[in-house]
């Protein structure tokens, strides 16, 4: 293993609570009904393909949208169309779904076949087969993974990297990923390697998966051009920009894409199963989540249907340990806490988090004492204390004159608070106010 450990300044350092990193991903239970939405990514919604009443087969397209920007939905499950309505999603709104009822024979529709070696393809046929299997960032950002590899022509691309840190506190997702499906991350690297064009690649791991960190060193081993690349461990060393600077040196300007210093960054779970989709043929119809909480009975790692509804992988576990307190879908850091279970696992569900009341009490804030403990964890040189005291008065021309934008609202600045101020919340609330002004102003 490498001596060196890549990493960034600020950051904090949360307990790991990596409970369930030793278990095995697990099946999930085939589910009864699913519901899968319409949109579960940036970009446009899909218009259904199917009507209520039609039978549908797992694999089978039964959404799309002519957006370049989107990326197609598929069945999970083979069954009946019940119902296409609104329906309430981990993200907090509402959007149109399609609900089918399993007939319990995963019947696999015509149209899954293995698409080859993307040694064998070219740029424009991997992409195809990336956007048709409706990939999008499984990170959590659910970006269109076709539209991130199809970067503008004036933008040279020379390093894709391939973000395995999981630095979230409980999720280990991608670690299992990595131990259980290392040849389908490898396979999935070449495919965005050939669509990218370019010859270097890092895998990023933070030095508290050593596992996998061997695994992928082993495999890589006579693979030239991708190297695995130690991390420290710290929040938020999965952000990109993050990534990015540690490994390369290099900065992304405010406002900026990664594509603006030539870099690429794709999450783990999304190379892996872009890898499945060549070997397989199988669209983006499951992904792997992380259960746990202190109000789950038995946490595990599970490989869940798109559409299977948070209660029911809540089941497969033991059910609830206690009365939950909060529900969170993603980590405990970035994660959005849900009113309901019932809300489906869409692509970017990476955790199902649940808690206990103790565990979900939001301390009582006292004033600011000025510590500067926010600027010295803030992973992008921000004042948090400010720009929350401005965005607390309204006065968002101040906000934006601190960079409020340029937030990536990891929390880490609430968390080393000694004051418990809400500095996320409200610094995140004057993030999207500026954005709004900016989207109007255009």
């Amino acid at each position: 293993m490498s001596t060196k450990l890549f990493t960034f300044k600020g950051g904090v350092h949360p307990p790991q609570n990596k409970i369930t990193q030793n278990v095995p991903i697990e099946d999930a239970v085939d589910p009864k009904i699913v519901v899968i939405p319409l949109s579960q990514h940036i970009g446009a919604p899909c218009d259904p393909l199917v009507a209520v009443g039609d039978t549908v087969k797992v694999g089978q397209k039964i959404g799309e949208s002519k957006a370049f920007v989107s990326v197609p939905v598929h069945s999970s499950v083979s069954g009946t169309v019940k119902k296409i309505e609104q329906h309430q999603v981990p993200g907090g709104s509402k959007v149109n779904c399609i609900i089918i009822e399993s007939d319990g024979q995963f019947t696999v529709h015509e149209s899954v076949q293995p698409k080859g070696n993307p040694d064998n393809l070219t740029k424009e046929e991997i992409l195809s087969i990336i956007k048709e299997a409706g990939m999008a960032g499984m990170g959590g950002a659910a970006f269109p993974t076709h539209v991130k590899l199809s970067p503008p022509k004036d933008k040279v691309i020379d390093v894709l990297l391939v973000n395995g840190a999981e630095c979230e506190p409980y999720l280990t997702a991608d670690h299992r990923i990595m131990l259980e499906k290392p040849e389908y991350v490898i396979l999935g690297i070449k495919a965005v390697k050939k669509a990218l064009g370019v010859e270097k690649c890092y895998i990023a791991i933070e030095k508290n998966k050593p596992d996998a960190i061997e695994t992928l060193q082993k495999l890589t081993a006579g693979e030239e051009g991708i190297e695995v690349a130690p991390m420290e461990v710290k929040y938020p060393q999965g952000d990109e920009k993050r990534i990015i600077n540690a490994i390369t040196g290099r900065i992304v300007p405010s406002g900026g894409l990664p594509m603006e210093v030539g870099c690429v960054v794709e999450n783990v779970g999304t190379v892996a199963t872009i890898g499945s989709v060549f070997e397989t043929g199988m669209p983006a119809i499951q992904r792997v989540v992380t259960v746990s909480g202190s109000a789950v009975k038995n946490p595990k790692n599970i490989y869940v249907r798109i559409g299977t509804l948070f209660k029911d992988v809540i089941e497969q576990c033991g059910g609830y340990s206690e009365e939950p307190g909060k529900i969170l879908n993603g980590g405990p850091m970035m994660g959005i806490a849900q009113f309901t279970d019932e809300v489906p696992v869409v692509k970017g569900t990476s955790g199902i988090l649940v808690f206990n009341k103790k565990d979900s009490e939001i301390p009582e804030p006292s004033n600011c004492i000025m510590c500067g403990r926010c600027v010295d964890a803030c992973p992008v040189h921000l004042q948090p204390y400010k720009i929350s005291r401005y965005s607390i008065l309204r006065d968002f021309d101040n906000s934006d004159k601190y960079h409020a934008a340029d937030c990536i609202e990891c929390g880490g600045c609430s968390y080393v608070c000694p004051s418990k101020r809400p500095l996320k919340e409200t610094i995140s609330v004057a993030k999207k106010e500026i954005l709004t002004r900016r989207k109007k102003a255009k």
